[in-house]
């Protein structure tokens, strides 16, 4: 029979410790302090939602006091900050072999690691020839010697495991016997190949126990919350990794796992409960693994760095859990602060339909156009938005292609006033722009229109559909307007060159609008070459919409760009292939509260660039 050498007696590992037991499992377990003179007299409470008992755990309080066999597994449940430490303590513990000889127990024991982060693994792989690391969701609480809370009912808790580093889970037959023995134990369990991703995952989550340790919820912590992961998705991903899909990919019956509350018992993460005992922390290895990976990629994680100065500075001061307001917060995160009002950049579809019939009505552009989609006036013909005119964004709101201005360069201020001109534009008129895909072509119309002198230039959100879905009218043909008289001078928006985006992409925040698969160079269906200008960071500009079609709200807009590194006081400018989609990128920051400039030659003029440089895969480079 294996027997199960947990090392550390905290909340995971008392737990794991008296369901491995109650299910006929061998246990030992190597304890400290107050935890070990508890174990040692009988009095470890164990508190479960369906009632209180009292445990009669093994246990050890030293490594030397270990007596490994071969059959063992040792199961480290310690915080990650003492992973390591724990790890060089027992590795070198001897093993007896046939014969009367013995082994190291890193040269022929496997240890699993429960640690939160992605450090425990690399420590244990220096040390043991087999690690297995596991994912846990184990609602457990410690927070007084000699007491331990498990509030997972039915299902203890669920475990993800698999061999670390990644490899077919069948090549280890110790591990199938782990997962029955953790399943009989009451633990929802999974064997998977590919155990990083779901480490990855979890550290999405762990990222925020720091926001637990400090704060109370509320809706502003919950906003912090999505920052600091949409913060860590962003370097984890340019770091190379995968992340899992817990929900989408788990083969467990999640069903079965529920938070039920424990009569008496306070519940918070692992960095709550270290605050309140005023014990070590295990930011530096959540917060801080974000914060290292942005750095070795030449980029920084500002939200995470911040929330992990904070909680660092609290642990030092002695501040108490969850003791913290508002305006810490505030202090502490700035991008939560509410964005300027968005005026100037949207209008929805019924005060479209309002102002359309008042004085001073706006003029109406179809600016349909899609990468390999010729058809846009066809497309208008079939149906529009009465009395709008239609602007052809190859011949009317672009120059000419040519190498250094790319497939789509700006035109002359002088050629778009002749066109606005036939658009029946007039000085100080609002203009009201839509497309039929979220605003993605639009917003080329809307920028390069501000850019050239009209001061109230709109987004039509949601484009013709949310104008069909409001149950509003459309109109088949083509409207030939009577001339305007607009002056446009151009030069009202700033723009950028290839040389400033290469400084920019240094000094700076150089975005890519692109689909990601693009900006890494696994296709490029238009462009000499692929890949993206080194440096730049994605944002593909189909994230700023929401499941409709609509921008996303201003708040989490600011928040999605704050992740990307968009702070206050750092120059923004976006690209995407040819100055298109980019200008959906400019509006979503303007509905967040930035200005952003525009590199109109974009990835087309970049690339037809040999002496410009060219990055692949998901890192900036």
């Amino acid at each position: 029979m294996t027997r199960y050498v947990i090392i550390g007696a905290g909340a995971i590992g008392v737990t794991l410790a008296a369901e491995l037991q109650a299910a006929g499992s061998e246990i030992l377990l190597l304890a400290r302090g107050a935890q070990l003179e508890a174990l040692r007299a009988g009095r470890m409470t164990y508190l479960r939602p369906d009632g209180t008992r009292q445990l009669q755990l093994p246990a050890v309080g030293t490594p030397g006091q270990l007596k490994l066999a071969a059959d063992d597994v040792l199961v480290l449940a310690t915080k990650t900050q003492d992973a390591d430490a724990a790890l060089a303590a027992v590795a070198w513990l001897p093993v007896p072999e046939p014969g009367g000889s013995t082994r190291p127990a890193g040269a022929v024991l496997p240890v699993l690691t429960l640690q939160n982060g992605l450090d425990a693994e690399r420590s244990a792989l220096r040390r043991f020839a087999t690690v297995f690391a596991a994912v846990t969701w184990m609602p457990t609480t410690y927070l007084q010697p000699g007491a331990v809370a498990s509030a997972g009912a039915p299902a203890r808790g669920v475990i993800w495991v698999g061999p670390y580093p990644d490899r077919p889970a069948d090549r280890h037959p110790r591990l199938a016997v782990l997962a029955a023995d953790l399943r009989a134990a009451g633990f929802e369990t999974q064997v998977v190949s590919d155990i990083t991703r779901w480490k990855a995952a979890k550290l999405l989550a762990s990222v925020t126990f720091a926001l637990d340790a400090l704060y109370e919820p509320s809706d502003l912590r919950s906003d912090a919350a999505g920052l600091l992961r949409g913060e860590a998705r962003h370097i984890l991903t340019a770091s190379g990794l995968s992340i899992a899909d817990t929900d989408a990919e788990t083969t467990v019956d999640l069903g079965r796992f529920n938070v039920e509350p424990v009569p008496g018992q306070p519940r918070g993460t692992s960095s709550w409960q270290s605050l309140t005992r005023a014990g070590s922390l295990e930011s530096d290895f959540l917060n801080g693994e974000i914060v290292m990976a942005a750095r070795l990629l030449g980029l920084s994680a500002p939200a995470n760095e911040a929330v992990l100065e904070r909680i660092r500075r609290a642990g030092h001061d002695g501040t108490a859990a969850r003791s913290l307001g508002r305006d810490d917060l505030l202090a502490t995160l700035p991008a939560l602060r509410a964005p300027a009002d968005g005026a100037g950049v949207l209008v929805d579809a019924k005060t479209l339909h309002v102002l359309l019939d008042r004085p001073g009505a706006p003029a109406v552009l179809d600016v349909r156009w899609a990468l390999g989609d010729p058809d846009g006036r066809a497309h208008y013909r079939d149906g529009h938005i009465p009395g709008a005119v239609f602007a052809d964004l190859d011949a009317e709101l672009a120059a000419p292609p040519s190498q250094t201005g790319g497939r789509h360069p700006l035109p002359p201020a002088s050629a778009l006033q002749q066109g606005a001109r036939g658009w029946g534009l007039h000085d100080g008129q609002p203009v009201v722009v839509y497309d039929a895909t979220g605003g993605l072509a639009a917003a080329r119309a809307w920028w390069l229109l501000r850019w050239a002198g009209v001061a109230d230039v709109r987004i039509l959100d949601g484009g013709l559909p949310a104008w069909i879905a409001a149950g509003l009218p459309t109109q088949l043909g083509e409207i030939v307007p009577v001339a305007g008289d607009v002056c446009l001078p151009g030069g009202q928006l700033p723009v950028i060159d290839a040389d400033a985006a290469a400084r920019l992409a240094r000094d700076g925040v150089l975005l890519d609008a692109r689909a990601p698969e693009r900006y890494r160079g696994e296709t490029e269906p238009v462009d000499r070459r692929a890949g993206h200008v080194p440096g730049a960071i994605n944002a593909p500009a189909a994230a700023n919409l929401t499941a409709d079609g609509t921008f996303a709200a201003p708040r989490e807009l600011a928040l999605r760009y704050a992740a990307l590194g968009v702070t206050a006081g750092r120059p923004v400018a976006v690209y995407c292939g040819s100055g298109v989609t980019a200008a959906h990128d400019i509006a979503a920051l303007q509905l967040a509260g930035v200005t952003a400039a525009l590199f109109p030659g974009s990835w087309s003029a970049w690339s037809a660039d040999p002496d410009r440089p060219a990055a692949t895969g998901p890192a900036p480079g």
